[in-house]
């Protein structure tokens, strides 16, 4: 999964490295259109999606007409933007356009043959691009993009066009306004949006304050990333192949004041503002030895009890067996275990049952193992009195069918399975029902590069496979602490490939969760951000816990550049997230090894 980002000379080299095709009959001439919408921009960005807002139109300069649009890429950024348009398969198009300024780029993708794409290195005026690409036989979409490069100044492009077969049977004309825009579920830093449904639309776009800041395939969305006791304005538009509708009446709600619990949802379930969470060995034993859970610091807010396992993996049963006196000989008795956890509990603190870990593989292939694990979970959070679930699935827990593209939509049975088990749990023990995940990177932030087995096969299904999981259940996500540890090298948000060992490798996961990011770099199937009091980093106690770990003082600027945006290094975050809700670690256990070092960093920063 290494891959070095390619040099800029080499890109250039592959993107003039475009085949020759084949001229239209003047026959497909005479049925031959336009497909765009709004290719001069004379209706704003209508039709039109901009990564990071970079985006906007001008009226001068202009090739032709009043408008053109000009966008800026940043150092994380190369101000694309892209239109998705229906077309016919096994047909021939033209993309042409122009434009001004710097290395700038014209392309499609999902062609279903070879993408294409064609550039200019310097154009002090209007330029010119074109190129050809014939589409494959099941191809009825194809993605139209424009875009400069990173850390270069603003490009110009206009009168941009795609020649060829229509669509065929598509939609001539944009959807209605969508009616009836309300709020809900508003918290300090996020507001639940709803709205009714309108014919002919495929989906819809939602704006804060006049700028888009999510797209929807159904009638609500939850905006997160939001300020307290803040007012903000959103409206929403419904769009299909043939572009947008005007922007809703608006509806105005102030987000409540900022505190350390009684969020719906997930919400923070009765945290603190910044907990600090570990995983007990109960189960096992190992060289760090057993830990009693009334022998657990104060400063553990969230204690995981480490693992709950499958019979089978595919059984969905799942069993919790304390660790043996023949392994643990200072284990406490059951009667005193319990007592511990009701201890804890009394002091604010929770404790939750752990699922899977290293060994632990579980697929729940069929509803029978769907069933079955609620009622084996049921039956432990009963038995020992705790306050929720950790999902801690690795290894070939969960993969992706080939056909399983869409991570707002799965279809893979082992997914839609765990996020109903989830969702069934959560809606039998009610708001206080604390919920966490623990996936490792491979799993989530290396989504940004790929899922699944991708467009055209042959890549690891277990790519990104927990991004339809935590979307699904992102409302009743108490905590997402992605194991930011026995990871490979993995792509950031500036497009540069981040390794472990440091504070910059924190940074730049935790931004993507924070920021959110496109899926398999597609800018149309965006991940959206959690929020801040979602999000815990997760790193290893010692050195004797995992790779990966980094020195108190690597912690410290991990976190004062997330909550401060300060000693950031040369990674540049998209936001400041104070409220960032804290640290995990693997272990509580390898951290009392290590005389508390991870627990005293935490303590001496949140105090």
């Amino acid at each position: 999964m290494d891959r070095s980002r390619p040099l800029l000379a080499l890109l250039a080299a592959t993107a003039l490295a475009v085949p020759g095709l084949t001229a239209l009959s003047s026959a497909a001439r005479a049925v031959d259109a336009d497909v765009l919408t709004n290719g001069g921009f004379e209706s704003g960005l209508s039709g039109w999606t901009c990564s990071a807002s970079s985006g906007t139109t001008v009226n001068s300069p202009v090739h032709s007409g009043s408008s053109a649009l000009q966008a800026t890429p940043a150092g994380s950024d190369d101000a694309q933007c892209a239109q998705t348009v229906s077309v016919q398969p096994n047909s021939q198009y033209t993309l042409a356009g122009y434009v001004r300024g710097s290395y700038i780029y014209l392309g499609a993708s999902g062609t279903g043959t070879t993408d294409v794409s064609t550039w200019t290195q310097s154009a002090p005026d209007w330029q010119k691009l074109s190129t050809t690409f014939t589409t494959g036989p099941s191809t009825t979409k194809v993605t139209v993009y424009t875009h400069g490069w990173y850390g270069t100044g603003a490009y110009d492009a206009d009168d941009l066009s795609l020649t060829g077969p229509g669509g065929g049977g598509g939609t001539t004309q944009p959807p209605a306004v969508p009616a009836g825009l309300t709020a809900s579920s508003v918290t300090s830093s996020s507001v639940a949006l709803s709205w009714s449904a309108v014919s002919g639309a495929t989906g819809y776009a939602v704006y804060r304050d006049g700028v888009k800041v999510q797209s929807a395939s159904g009638t609500s969305a939850t905006v997160t990333g939001l300020t307290a006791s803040t007012a903000y304005s959103f409206q929403v538009t419904a769009v299909n192949d043939a572009g947008e509708s005007a922007k809703s009446a608006a509806v105005v709600v102030t987000t409540s004041t900022g505190g350390t619990g009684g969020d719906p949802g997930g919400g923070s379930a009765g945290l603190p503002a910044h907990a600090l969470v570990g995983y007990l060995h109960a189960s096992f034993a190992n060289g760090s030895g057993y830990t009693r859970l009334a022998d657990v610091p104060d400063s553990w807010d969230v204690i995981d009890l480490a693992f709950a396992e499958p019979t089978s993996p595919t059984s969905g049963d799942v069993e919790f067996t304390r660790c043996p006196v023949t392994d643990c000989p200072n284990a406490e008795s059951d009667a005193d275990f319990k007592a511990a956890i009701k201890a804890k509990q009394a002091a604010g603190k929770k404790v939750l049952i752990s699922i899977g870990g290293q060994n632990g593989q579980v697929q729940l292939t069929t509803t029978a193992a769907r069933d079955a694990f609620v009622s084996s979970v049921e039956k432990i959070i009963d038995t020992y009195g705790l306050d929720g679930l950790d999902i801690d699935f690795e290894g070939h827990s969960l993969s992706l069918d080939t056909s399983d593209t869409d991570f707002k939509n799965p279809t893979t049975p082992v997914i839609v399975n765990l996020i109903s088990a989830l969702k069934t749990l959560k809606a039998k023990y009610g708001a206080k029902f604390v919920l966490t995940m623990a996936p490792e990177t491979f799993f989530v932030q290396n989504g940004y590069q790929y899922y699944g087995t991708g467009k055209w096969g042959g890549q690891d299904p277990r790519c990104g496979a927990y991004l339809p999981v935590i979307y699904a259940l992102r409302d009743d996500l108490t905590l997402l602490h992605v194991q930011d540890y026995n990871s490979g090298p993995v792509m950031g948000l500036d497009n540069q490939y981040h390794s472990m060992g440091g504070a910059d490798f924190h940074i730049a996961m935790t931004d993507m969760l924070l920021t959110g990011f496109p899926v398999a770099g597609d800018p149309n199937n965006v991940f959206p951000p959690l929020r801040p009091d979602q999000v815990a980093i997760g790193m290893p106690a010692s050195t004797n816990a995992g790779n990966g770990y980094v020195a108190p003082s690597e912690v410290t600027k991990t976190l004062d550049c997330l909550t401060k945006k300060t000693d950031c290094g040369s990674y540049t975050t998209h936001g400041t997230w104070p409220d960032l809700r804290g640290l995990m670690t693997w272990s509580i256990n390898w951290d009392r090894y290590a005389n508390w070092e991870f627990q005293k960093t935490f303590d001496g920063y949140f105090g």
